[in-house]
């Protein structure tokens, strides 16, 4: 398995490591269960992790999406410098502010290098909902970030 990848493609998905490696252990640990199963299965197991780590992803992000009121500010987390430098870049924050679908569908496509065919496969939808949700997210980062 391409631990690398998986972690990015977290980092991606929900927009911190933090996030991303917890995503991606919680879903390793669903899937090791099942691991001779979905090797059985024939399927490239990797795209099944992915679309694993999108639906958990969807899943948690609609849980939290109600507003929960705390008392006190939790401390800020030390974030690498490698990653903390990103957090400021325009097109980070673009692709964060991404429905997480859309997101899922960009990442897989220009930063995995993946087929629509493949992003389908990996997300569970067709491929005329992977055209749409990519053209969307574009046209949505097009206007975040400028014509240029």
């Amino acid at each position: 398995m391409s631990m690398p990848g998986l972690l990015r493609y977290g980092h991606a998905l929900t927009g911190n490591p933090h996030d991303a490696a917890d995503l991606v252990q919680s879903v390793l640990e669903k899937v090791g269960s099942r691991w001779v199963a979905v090797q059985r299965k024939g399927d490239d197991p990797l795209a099944y992790v992915r679309r694993a780590m999108a639906n958990t992803h969807i899943s948690i992000w609609r849980r939290r999406r109600r507003e929960n009121l705390v008392a006190d500010l939790p401390d800020s987390g030390v974030v690498a410098p490698e990653l903390s430098r990103l957090e400021n870049e325009p097109l980070w924050q673009a692709l964060r502010a991404l429905p997480p679908r859309q997101r899922a569908v960009v990442v897989l496509r220009y930063y995995e290098n993946l087929s629509e065919i493949e992003i389908a496969k990996a997300l569970g939808i067709s491929c005329g909902t992977v055209k749409s949700q990519n053209s969307k997210a574009m046209a949505s980062l097009r206007t975040r970030l400028g014509k240029d």
